[in-house]
């Protein structure tokens, strides 16, 4: 079973990434054969600034190393290392109707923050259909809000199947429902866009400081507190054992302890947990060669696969 993920370089990872995209990406490494993309192509729609990107990519394999990625295991590589992927957006992009593009969830909700209605912002799905046809994935791990774009590549390929031949493989989804329970600072959803994230190698005081921040109701300490409509309690749950969890949930509904005391046992749990992926990423930056070594490899085993994939596209479409 073949498994690609792929995250954007867009800015410095937070928690919601972590465990919204990371987290379970990473679990999946023990299950087949796993292909990790660094989306450059894609920031190039949100970021305009040349060494930006290039050292938030850098940042982002650094980032996934520590947290767990084992490049023996899975392909770590950045999408522009991979030219055959525009190749194929290209091509892709000659059979893809408009008016599927015009349904995409994703353009509307950018435009409507303020992004330029670029074409690349509005093709964004079939860039995205490439790369997860490009190398015959099987699987591909998706939050519930990316699930359109998976079901658009799913249509984009049956649309080229249909006027080409069985060329491409129609992978299947594995939905996250965690990028939807990751509540940031202010209760929204956890978002670079919204300035309410956490990061996860923030250093000590700007993490503490971060988390002081939790926006929360004006409950007095004595009173009973509502771990269900609590960011701090959904925070800690997400990072805690069970019995962690359900020990906090008694102490908010049993009343006498205040918010700040709440944030400050967040603060320790999420200090706790990153400790040894701190670690570990010390220990990268030890080695200024890793990273490059890492990427190079991952490279070479993404191209193999594309190289073969568009082997099969270039025939059927007479090129």
């Amino acid at each position: 079973m073949r498994i690609l993920s792929g995250i954007q370089p867009t800015g410095i990872l937070h928690i919601g990434n972590y465990l919204g995209m990371m987290r379970p990406a990473i679990a999946l490494q023990a299950q087949g054969e796993a292909f990790y993309f660094i989306a450059d192509y894609h920031a190039l729609t949100t970021i305009d600034n040349p060494e930006t990107l290039r050292a938030n990519s850098r940042r982002i394999a650094l980032d996934f190393l520590a947290c767990g990625l084992d490049p023996d295991k899975g392909a770590l590589f950045r999408q522009s290392d991979v030219p055959q992927v525009a190749e194929l957006t290209w091509i892709l992009s000659t059979v893809t109707p408009k008016a599927l593009l015009e349904r995409a969830h994703s353009y509307k909700d950018k435009v409507a923050r303020g992004l330029p209605a670029s074409a690349g912002l509005f093709t964004y799905p079939v860039l995205m259909a490439a790369d997860i046809l490009i190398y015959d994935s099987d699987l591909v791990p998706v939050g519930k809000d990316q699930k359109q774009h998976l079901e658009m590549a799913r249509d984009i390929a049956q649309k080229f199947n249909d006027t080409f031949g069985g060329v491409l493989k129609l992978p299947e989804p594995h939905i996250q429902s965690a990028t939807e329970t990751v509540p940031g600072l202010d209760g929204q959803k956890m978002s670079k866009s919204y300035g309410n994230t956490i990061d996860i190698f923030g250093d000590e005081k700007e993490m503490r400081k971060r988390i002081m921040s939790i926006v929360t109701d004006s409950a007095p300490v004595e009173a009973a507190k509502d771990p269900a409509s609590s960011t701090i309690f959904q925070l800690y749950s997400l990072f805690a054992s069970k019995e962690e969890t359900e020990t906090m949930r008694e102490v908010f509904q049993g009343g006498g302890t205040g918010y700040g005391d709440f944030k400050k046992q967040l603060f320790a749990k999420l200090w706790e947990y990153f400790e040894p992926m701190r670690k570990r990423r010390e220990e990268i930056l030890k080695d200024v060669a890793y990273i490059d070594t890492v990427l190079k490899k991952g490279a070479a085993r993404a191209n193999e696969e594309a190289g073969k994939v568009m082997k099969r596209v270039r025939a059927a479409v007479g090129l």
